[in-house]
């Protein structure tokens, strides 16, 4: 729906309800809170983004530390993956822990278990990460998905502030609507009830 009646134009009048010669000072008080809110919702997005920067320089460095001291191995397999069966038409597709053996920088011999796919027989090389020890360590971060997760970091905070924002905007319209109700019903109160129209 366009022209005077659409959205854009009832927000236009919910925005800048001085150019309406019945706005009441609640209209007034509401349009001011609502323009505080915009000004808010735009200030906040210099503000996510310089926290989404801050988290992919840490993300950053985690990712450095974290290939320190770890390097990448190949264990093999001593038995079969199992299978897990979920039903009678189907097995499971998650892999499962099964025992392997796999040999350090130093040449040391280690085993335990990694994770494998389901049904993978015995003697299945599996990539892992090991420690200066030579024991298994989970995977270092990768530094590549630091900027989707710092551009999430600073989306979440964005959307945070401005729902904070319309929740307050709710509360102070609710409020204002009681008001606005009650004058109305105060003024039809004292309305004189001749039984005619003047």
């Amino acid at each position: 729906m366009h022209g005077s009646s659409g959205p854009i134009a009832r927000f236009g009048r919910r925005l800048f309800p001085g150019r309406n010669s019945l706005a009441r000072g609640s209209d007034r008080f509401e349009a001011l809170v609502l323009k505080l809110v915009i000004l808010a919702a735009l200030l906040a997005v210099p503000v996510a983004a310089a926290v989404g920067s801050a988290n992919h320089g840490r993300q950053v460095a985690a990712a450095a530390a974290d290939v320190t001291g770890r390097q990448a191995a190949t264990a093999y397999l001593l038995t079969a993956a199992p299978v897990r069966i979920v039903d009678s038409e189907s097995v499971g597709t998650e892999d499962s822990t099964t025992q392997a053996t796999w040999t350090d920088s130093r040449g040391a011999r280690h085993t335990g278990g990694v994770l494998a796919a389901p049904g993978s027989p015995a003697g299945t090389a599996v990539p892992i990460w090991i420690d200066a020890r030579g024991e298994l360590t989970a995977a270092p971060r990768n530094a590549s998905t630091a900027v989707f997760d710092s551009v999430l970091v600073g989306l979440w905070l964005w959307f945070a502030v401005v729902g904070s924002l319309v929740l307050f905007h709710r509360v102070v319209r609710l409020v204002l609507d009681r008001q606005r109700a009650a004058a109305w019903e105060r003024a039809w109160a004292v309305y004189p009830r001749s039984g005619s129209w003047p």
